[in-house]
């Protein structure tokens, strides 16, 4: 059975929030989406321009066509703007007994009102007793609760204020309050509190957190996953499509909802580019004449906007090994754990993303001419030159040369080397777009030995 999951909500013209959210995150969790339009609105990015509410009938009938023909594992409900349209929706919901979360839609990014004042009595009294979940932000709480959220503290009063209007389970959101360095939401069932953290990201592109949030505890519902589970995984989520929001308009772009799906996509094409690069290499004998003595690597970066650290580098991390005629891995390909070539790449990457990949190989003055023969770009860096404050910090001297190689050749090049120091084995990294072109670098390059 495909699980299928409603939102109850209106429509955002500018695909950040609304049912155009709650779709591409029904979507992002394998769940069939369905909606129920309650209202038509003409926003962007700046703001709420015009709202058209729906027809009760109409409303009424996209619930009960969708429940008679394709079933609802659970629902969700976003902007319900007017009293009666809370009234039609607490009465599907009791006729047809399907999980609710509610997501209790006030006020708009910009600051345009989504439910109207006489209908925040029938969200307290008429909906909530209906609803499962409830997921409002510290805002929404206070009115809900009718106190000042300020604190976590005041999360926690507020938490047991609304769970005493009838609704099982609530989480207060703490993306407005708390500590500044981490988002801390507060769940409140059956007598107790939990809080869940993560790491906060204070950037403008928000538009669509809270209908992004409830819809990924729907989902998650709507597969059969334990309700703590289902938030759980929907607080994950939320912090992921929150630190890559998109950078569209001029005012608070929305969330990125299928960068949940798209880090594990491109994790997985990695991993598998390195795998088949590997067998590339393989596929001649003379590459084994090219690891050097500290043994080999291969890697390949997140692309960007997913890059930040060397956790976003994959490679091998026991190396790559001379085996008889030809080159063995200690291992398979992960994330991590890819210090040298990592920081390489980190590097190479603030000059041009697109440069994602590289390999080390022996050196020596014939692997360079050769490397110049095939019209691949060359640059170097001189470790003598290196200042004494570079020195002595740990990892930094790659970091230090990659730099100086790139600037002097004005661009980033196929080959970076350098011709070691005491101590320091001379090396050159081969550098591309992936590790399947890096290795077939590495292969021309064998080819010539």
């Amino acid at each position: 059975m495909i699980p299928i999951a409603l939102t109850i909500a209106g429509s955002d013209s500018s695909g950040g929030a609304g049912i155009e959210a709650d779709l591409k995150t029904f979507g992002v969790f394998g769940v069939h989406g369905t909606v129920a339009i309650t209202a038509i609105t003409a926003q962007n990015t700046q703001g709420v321009f015009a709202v058209q509410d729906i027809d009760l009938p109409i409303i009424e009938k996209q619930i009960d066509v969708i429940f008679g023909d394709l079933g609802i594992n659970s629902a969700k409900t976003g902007m319900l703007h007017k009293a009666k349209i809370i009234d039609l929706v607490a009465k599907k919901v009791n006729d047809y007994k399907f999980p609710l979360v509610v997501d209790p839609v006030m006020v708009a990014k910009s600051g345009a009102r989504l439910l109207q004042e006489d209908a925040v009595d029938a969200l307290k009294k008429v909906l909530l007793p209906n609803a499962f979940v409830v997921t409002p932000n510290a805002m929404e709480a206070e009115v809900l609760a009718g106190i000042e959220v300020k604190t976590v503290e005041d999360m926690k009063n507020a938490a047991r204020k609304i769970h005493e209007l009838g609704v099982k389970i609530v989480v207060v959101k703490g993306g407005h309050v708390g500590p500044e360095s981490e988002a801390v939401d507060i769940i409140y069932a059956n007598g107790n509190f939990k809080e869940i953290r993560s790491k906060r990201y204070n950037q403008k592109n928000t538009h669509g957190t809270g209908c992004g949030f409830s819809a990924a505890i729907t989902a998650n519902l709507a597969k059969g996953k334990d309700i703590f589970e289902a938030i759980e995984e929907a607080k994950k989520f939320i912090t992921v499509a929150i630190r890559y929001g998109l950078s569209v308009g001029k005012g608070h772009g929305p969330i990125n909802p299928f960068a949940y799906l798209e880090i594990d996509a491109l994790k997985f094409r990695i991993i598998n580019n390195l795998s088949n690069a590997v067998k590339i290499l393989q596929s001649n004998p003379y590459v084994s004449e090219l690891i050097p003595e500290v043994q080999s690597n291969l890697v390949e970066a997140l692309p960007k906007p997913y890059i930040n650290s060397i956790e976003d580098i994959a490679g091998f991390p026991g190396r790559i090994t001379k085996y008889k005629n030809s080159i063995k891995p200690s291992g398979p390909p992960e994330f991590g754990g890819t210090l040298h070539l990592g920081r390489t790449i980190l590097k190479t990457m603030e000059f041009d993303d697109s440069i994602r990949s590289a390999m080390n190989i022996k050196y020596s003055p014939q692997n360079v001419e050769i490397c110049r023969n095939l019209g691949l770009t060359i640059s170097s860096f001189d470790r003598s030159e290196e200042p004494g404050e570079v020195k002595a910090k740990e990892g930094e001297t790659l970091v230090w040369g990659t730099e100086v190689a790139i600037r002097k050749a004005g661009r980033v090049p196929d080959i970076i080397f350098d011709t070691g120091e005491v101590g320091k084995e001379p090396m050159i990294r081969v550098l591309g777009y992936d590790a399947v072109e890096v290795a077939r670098k590495v292969l021309k390059i064998a080819a010539k030995n």
